[in-house]
């Protein structure tokens, strides 16, 4: 352990406010349709008067989390785990994973608030602290969701146009129909490399079967993205074995031990993380670690989450070796893009601004994004749980 990683940190509050942020256009996959994000933002406030933040959305779909539930982990047993602790940010760290069960989203916002505050404390940007360099960066994708092939091909046009030279195919609900959307998307884009995602949205031989007759049509697929369900560990051996594309597990990773037995299985080519499944940034470089042990590449990749999200988890992929991949667009989908600083992006190339911590502007709870009412989070009420509207906000 590092000086910087074992100075004590002691937390003095910690507090949440809730935000709504439409998206420009409709985001469609083939579990669900979002048209806009509600989020939580936790913010630590340190001894010395620093403040950290962090953020969680919605993903009521993915991880059972509707922006009620995430408020009231935070304000209730998240909190309690940490407000007037002291501790290393890895002590701390574990104490944000042990607080509750579950409520992965929320403790992500926690722990990413806790990292903020730890780095703007030693004015360091969080990458150095986590082993990576400010001036590297990766290549972004951008994301084509699930429509009509003519409206998914004139979205690709929008997007090329605007410099976008990745592009992620949302796949999964008919194979007939998928076949002419992606041929919609090659013929509107020829030039750009595409990655896939069903989405869960096949079974073993038709995946085996779709992606075989994309690797005939001599199709630009860099790797295809969990296309079977996430428990059918056999099932993603089986298509991997049989294709000669990168075969890449998402839900079904959401930890270490996932990992482990995802690599011991040889079930996948590659692993995607996202900081929502994993809980925050030491539940991911756990991940990456197990990746990197077993000569593994690893994508990083986001819910349909806001920019400060977005922003820790391209800390983490620009930190870590194991991380050659990144699917960090969803703050292009907002109407509004607040806080300013982080990262910028230009033809694709997504590269950290600098500056303390996550290098962002803090995002006050009287800024909405939307300008619309969002309810209060509730005082001190008990354990995080239930399940919302199951439209909101996953990818």
């Amino acid at each position: 352990m590092t000086s910087t990683q074992s100075s004590p940190l002691e937390v003095v509050a910690v507090r949440a406010h809730r935000h709504r942020a439409p998206l420009l256009r409709p985001f469609v996959t083939a579990a669900r349709r979002t048209e806009a994000v509600e989020y939580v933002v936790a913010e630590v406030e340190l001894a010395d008067g620093t403040v950290g933040q962090g953020s969680a959305a919605e993903t009521v779909a993915v991880t059972g989390e509707s922006a009620a539930t995430i408020a009231e982990a935070l304000d209730g047993p998240l909190r309690r785990a940490v407000e007037g602790a002291r501790g290393t940010i890895t002590e701390l760290s574990a104490r944000v994973a042990a607080a509750l069960e579950g409520a992965t989203s929320a403790k992500a916002a926690l722990e990413v608030a806790l990292h903020d505050a730890w780095a703007r404390s030693l004015d360091a940007p969080l990458v150095e602290l986590l082993g990576g360099r400010v001036g590297d960066g990766l290549m972004n994708d951008m994301t084509i969701s699930l429509e009509d092939p003519d409206v998914m091909a004139a979205h690709t046009r929008e997007a090329v146009a605007g410099g976008e030279q990745i592009l992620k195919i949302k796949l999964g609900r008919d194979i007939d129909e998928d076949r002419k959307r992606l041929a919609a998307v090659v013929a509107a884009a020829p030039d750009a490399r595409l990655r896939l995602d069903a989405n869960q949205g096949w079974e073993p031989e038709q995946a085996i079967d779709i992606i075989a007759g994309f690797v005939a049509d001599g199709l630009p697929v860099d790797l295809v993205e969990q296309p079977v369900a996430a428990a059918n560990i056999e099932g993603l051996a089986r298509v991997s074995a049989a294709v000669e594309v990168p075969i890449m597990a998402d839900e079904s990773v959401w930890d270490a031990a996932d990992a482990r037995r995802l690599v011991e299985a040889d079930a996948v080519d590659l692993l995607n993380i996202k900081l929502a499944k994993t809980g925050g940034l030491r539940g991911a470089l756990a991940i990456a670690d197990v990746a990197l042990e077993a000569g593994v590449e690893c994508m990083v990749g986001a819910m349909m989450e806001p920019r400060i999200s977005i922003t820790a988890t391209a800390h983490l992929a620009v930190a870590h070796p194991a991380i050659t991949l990144i699917d960090l667009d969803p703050p292009f989908w907002f109407a509004s893009d607040v806080p300013a600083g982080g990262y910028t992006q230009e033809r694709g190339w997504m590269r950290l601004t600098g500056g303390p911590g996550l290098g962002l502007e803090r995002l006050t709870a009287d800024v909405d994004p939307s300008g619309a009412d969002v309810p209060p989070v509730p005082a001190r009420p008990g354990a995080s749980g239930g399940v919302a509207d199951p439209t909101g906000g996953g990818r």
